[in-house]
């Protein structure tokens, strides 16, 4: 018996190890682990002035800074969550908002601000920090100056740095904890602790699961929570903020359709061509002659303008548009000009001048072929120039290509808030240089010119131009080459070499051609028949109205259906 005993102790002894083996891990299995995330890490803080910011519920990508324990969001942030009208002007180190009737510059590196009005008086008002600075080639606005300008709330936490802001107050679901424990970063007793919450504590729902909810602490720290540690549900309603009330911008737009006819003036002679360019004219209200073309990157601009022009036509019924365009203007450098503050005011200011001497109705901005980079300054004009057009009844309207993929940065979404009107130049679908011959403006081009304006630009401040001329177009074994002629010169092409023509259903126009050798001629008809079909687009859409390039390009009968149109 005395020799069993060491084997009894034996086995007992290994019993005893191994329930306590398979007891701890029954233990490790089923306990809560006590490692705690790295919150920097969490965060991806970068530095200590970094600060990681929470939108609404989400942490985003872009980050705040804390420069003199204040908080600043970088430029391109302001833009994208709070406020695309800030623009910043880096050649003369300014950061700029625009409102309705106002001009505020801020010199980047101060807390100073500079306001003008529509007849550029100046005003002056200091802050008691610092609004805008650099870090690098990237610029920072102070959040308390950006809240100025937009409607949101921030609240800022350290240990370690990250703000949460809202810019929408939707109801939220939210529940108190009902016992001490952990917010963890996923779901599950092992997954490391973000922090701690207590008794008592309320949380933001997020998202409820089976046995854990993913919740946002009141610091806002988002992680997950076990189900059998939240109380009861409740619906809560944010107070919204709403310190900045979103601007008005009254716009000079007519009680009528408007019905515009381009006169392009070859020089100051060219004035006396006015009574033959609308003699055969129907319902014409509004005359844009081609009077002001930049010369210069400061914003000076020559001009064929005549006081006697516009009494003539004003005692026609007309009111007078006078263009200001770019496209002979080989030497200016178009974001030279636009881009710096002070050459935008001298442009004003010289075209304010004119529209006091010559008693005009309105500007019709053309700049086209506007770089990428120029998109972001040209819509800060046309907020500049909007300003004093908006005071004294003066009509600003813009004039845009249809290919939108082309002219994006020129935000027609923004011209359509600040401007009164924006004209599709609903034409060069096919122009010269073109890779392939075609038509003008074929009704699918014209109508998807239309379609997509008006997903951005009140219809009520939308025209559409027509084109009144036509392309004649050869391709041969050397290339492909076209010429633009007016509507009588094309019918006379059509005629002198006997081109039976068709009606096209996809452009609908008249389509017509004919080999000569090796060359194969082709043209698309812009005449009353295909005129009619574009109005009556334009009619579906309920847009503002017609314009026409050019006047003195179109057959009399042009007029017949665009009078109807009209009435």
């Amino acid at each position: 018996m005395k020799k069993m005993i060491p084997v009894i102790v034996a086995i007992v002894l290994i019993i005893l190890i191994g329930a306590a083996g398979f007891g701890a891990k029954v233990l490790e299995k089923y306990s809560y682990s006590k490692e705690r995330a790295d919150l920097t890490e969490y965060f991806g803080i970068e530095g200590e002035n970094d600060v990681p910011i929470i939108l609404q519920d989400e942490q985003i990508e872009e980050h705040a800074k804390i420069f003199d324990n204040m908080c600043y969001f970088d430029i391109a942030t302001v833009h994208k969550y709070f406020n695309h009208r800030f623009y910043v002007d880096k050649a003369e180190n300014s950061l700029l908002y625009t409102t309705p009737d106002m001009v505020y510059v801020n010199a980047i590196g101060t807390g100073a601000v500079t306001g003008y009005d529509a007849d550029f008086t100046e005003s002056a008002e200091n802050y008691d920090y610092t609004i805008s600075r650099y870090e690098g080639d990237v610029l920072y606005v102070a959040a308390d100056f950006v809240k100025k300008y937009a409607n949101f709330s921030y609240e800022l936490f350290t240990g370690p740095n990250h703000m949460q802001v809202y810019t929408v107050w939707d109801r939220r679901q939210t529940a108190s904890v009902t016992k001490d424990t952990q917010v963890r970063y996923q779901g599950g007793i092992k997954s490391d602790i973000l922090a701690d919450v207590s008794a008592g504590d309320q949380v933001t729902i997020l998202e409820e699961m089976e046995t854990w909810t993913k919740v946002k602490t009141q610091d806002s720290i988002i992680g997950y929570v076990e189900n059998k540690r939240l109380g009861e549900k409740a619906e809560e309603e944010p107070v919204p903020v709403t310190d900045y009330e979103e601007p008005v911008y009254e716009a000079n737009t007519r009680d009528h359709k408007i019905n515009l006819g381009w006169h392009v003036i070859g020089g100051v002679d060219g004035n006396d061509t006015l009574e033959g360019a609308v003699a055969q004219t129907k319902s014409l209200n509004v005359i844009s002659p081609t009077w002001f073309t930049l010369t210069g990157n400061e914003g000076d601009f020559s001009s064929f303008a005549t006081a006697s022009y516009v009494e003539r036509a004003h005692d026609m019924g007309l009111e007078v548009w006078a263009l200001v365009g770019n496209v002979d203007s080989v030497d200016v450098d178009m974001y030279e000009l636009l881009s710096k503050t002070s050459n935008r005011r001298h442009l004003i200011l010289q075209l304010l001048s004119a529209v006091r001497e010559y008693n005009l109705d309105g500007l019709n901005i053309d700049f086209e072929n506007l770089n990428q980079d120029s998109g972001e300054p040209f819509v800060q004009f046309i907020r500049e120039l909007s300003i004093p057009c908006r005071k004294y009844g003066i009509v600003l309207s813009v004039d845009n290509y249809v290919p939108m993929n082309h002219t994006d940065h020129y935000d027609r979404a923004e011209q359509g808030v600040v401007a009164d009107y924006v004209i599709i130049m609903g034409y060069d679908e096919h122009y010269n240089g073109s890779k392939e011959a075609g038509s003008v403006a074929s009704i699918n081009f014209v109508e998807s010119g239309i379609e997509n304006t008006v997903a951005e630009v009140p219809p009520e401040k939308v025209i559409n131009a027509l084109p009144f001329y036509t392309r004649i177009w050869e391709t041969g074994a050397d290339g492909i080459d076209s010429q633009a002629v007016g509507m009588e010169m094309a019918q006379t092409y059509v005629a002198d070499h006997g081109i039976a023509t068709r009606w096209d259903e996809v452009t609908c126009q008249n389509y017509g051609e004919f080999q000569d050798g090796d060359r194969l001629c082709q043209v698309w008809l812009e005449d009353a028949e295909s005129i009619k079909v574009k109005l009556n687009i334009m009619e579906k859409y309920d847009i503002a109205g017609v314009a026409a390039w050019r006047l003195g390009f179109e057959t009399a009968d042009v007029w017949d259906v665009i009078e109807e149109y009209m009435n």
